[in-house]
């Protein structure tokens, strides 16, 4: 019986098909996080999804606010301020609800990954250091600062949620 070794890391399969060059590195984070996401909550215990270890933040909470964050920089980088449907789905980040499973929070995301990866895709880099406001307080950044921005992002949640789905798994036990 043979193994397949696992794959390399995203930034090492190679460049993502139809991304611009300067936005490979936002493609290939997204994509990353998006495989470990899975590869992490394949067969998760449902009853630790809403679980917070030592205090801090859920599983639950971590896969919904990666797709939500990802959609409202990606409004940010497209000169969009938020929508009062987007900022509902800010407010409602972390608040349990039986509803939304480990397999539908995942499919969220990943239907996210997916529409970002289509913004990049359709992102001219002449515009990558156009300015942008964010947020009611209008900050400051760039096309390039937001889509940076949503891929390092993305990689501090999945490296939090890896380390609480561990803790929590570990409690199980």
């Amino acid at each position: 019986m043979s193994t397949t070794p696992p794959l390399p890391e995203y930034w090492m399969r190679g460049p993502v098909a139809g991304i611009p060059g300067l936005l490979q590195p936002v493609a290939h984070a997204l994509l990353q996080a998006r495989e470990e996401v899975q590869q992490l909550m394949t067969d998760f215990p449902p009853e630790l999804l809403w679980k917070r270890p030592a205090g801090l933040a859920s599983p639950a909470f971590h896969l919904q606010h990666l797709r939500g964050v990802l959609d409202r920089l990606a409004s940010y980088a497209r000169a969009e301020q938020l929508s009062p449907a987007q900022l509902e789905v800010l407010g409602q980040e972390g608040k349990e609800d039986a509803a939304l499973t480990a397999r539908v929070l995942t499919e969220n995301f990943s239907r996210q990954v997916d529409l970002m990866l289509a913004q990049l895709q359709t992102t001219d880099p002449a515009t990558l250091e156009d300015f942008r406001n964010v947020g009611r307080r209008a900050l400051p950044s760039t096309v390039m600062g937001l889509l940076f921005h949503a891929a390092e992002h993305t990689m501090r949640h999945t490296g939090q949620l890896l380390v609480t789905v561990r803790v929590l798994k570990d409690e199980l036990l």
